[in-house]
């Protein structure tokens, strides 16, 4: 199903976090769940902001524009709420938080000329920066960003298409209705290079650190394929236990080939068991496909 995604999107339902000042990286150590600190110029990061609870109020891609500034990019439903709460721990750190989403043009970009590389490498080609993400279905994808005003060339893709894409990649973005619903385990998030268990403190660490180590995580990430509608925070159901939820859709899309598909969060146990099924026990059936990664425990 590559054919379909090919093309330059626009990214309407992202916004962009500024850090700036001589703490910005230090800052940001201290409040994400990856290492900023060793961020290289030709590096991304996949991270996530925690409640002390360990669950993620927000995810985001970041990396550096110059010395003293890191962008970090996220849904755009959540920034206002995210850059408030970033803001409280600021404190006398010598760093400014903005929205600074005006400033930039956001696309997407998938196949076509596209190079593939790593994911989360960092290119600049003049003012503009693209980030290499995890492929979808095979075919390679970037985050390209630059000044407002400026543009990617390449043929439209519909941005309903790209989101289907960002599904089939298997990584999650946090919005509004999956607000704190997740350790980043339960996204998979350890597996794709969004969480560093060897950097120091943050909040929520411990949490994060314990779910990885004493065996406590019950619940992963799948990707799903239903025929109705299916939509973020949606509860899922396994028909052997109807009063109980076994899991959260976490992201949707309509499939270009009809139906929709799903990153779900669902209970280790109810995957196994299968006879899955959206809103209610007798509610639209899921099926589960392929993740299109490994999960750290299988390398």
């Amino acid at each position: 199903m590559t054919e379909f995604l090919n093309g330059v999107a626009p990214l309407s339902h992202l916004g962009v976090i500024r850090a700036l000042g001589p703490e910005a990286t230090s800052f940001l150590q201290g409040q994400l769940t990856n290492d900023f600190a060793l961020l290289g110029a030709n590096e991304a990061r996949l991270a996530a902001f925690c409640t002390a609870k360990g669950r993620m109020q927000a995810s985001f891609i970041g990396f550096k524009r110059g010395p003293e500034e890191i962008l970090l990019v996220c849904s755009r439903d959540l920034l206002p709420a995210t850059l408030k709460r970033l803001s409280m721990f600021v404190l006398r750190s010598k760093v400014k938080l903005s929205d600074a989403t005006a400033d930039f043009a956001l696309y997407g970009i998938a196949g076509g000329s596209l190079q593939k590389q790593p994911p989360w490498t960092l290119s600049t080609a003049g003012e503009a920066q693209l980030v290499q993400l995890y492929p979808a279905d095979g075919q390679p994808r970037a985050l390209w960003i630059a000044p407002v005003g400026q543009k990617p060339e390449g043929p439209a893709l519909d941005p309903s298409v790209w989101q289907w894409g960002e599904v089939r990649s298997g990584i999650a973005t946090i919005t509004t209705p999956i607000v704190e619903a997740f350790v980043p385990q339960m996204l998979n998030y350890e597996s794709v290079g969004g969480v560093n268990f060897k950097k120091g403190c943050y909040p929520g660490q411990e949490v994060v650190a314990r779910s990885q180590f004493r065996g406590t995580l019950k619940r992963r990430a799948f990707i799903a394929h239903a025929d109705a509608e299916l939509r973020a925070g949606q509860e899922v159901f396994q028909a052997a236990d109807p009063e109980q939820p076994a899991g959260i859709v976490a992201e949707s899309a309509p499939s270009p080939t009809g139906g929709w598909d799903a990153i779900v969060s669902l209970q280790l146990a109810a995957a196994e068991a299968g006879d899955l099924h959206a809103g209610s026990a007798d509610g639209v059936p899921l099926q589960l496909l392929p993740l299109p990664y490994l999960l750290l425990a299988d390398v």
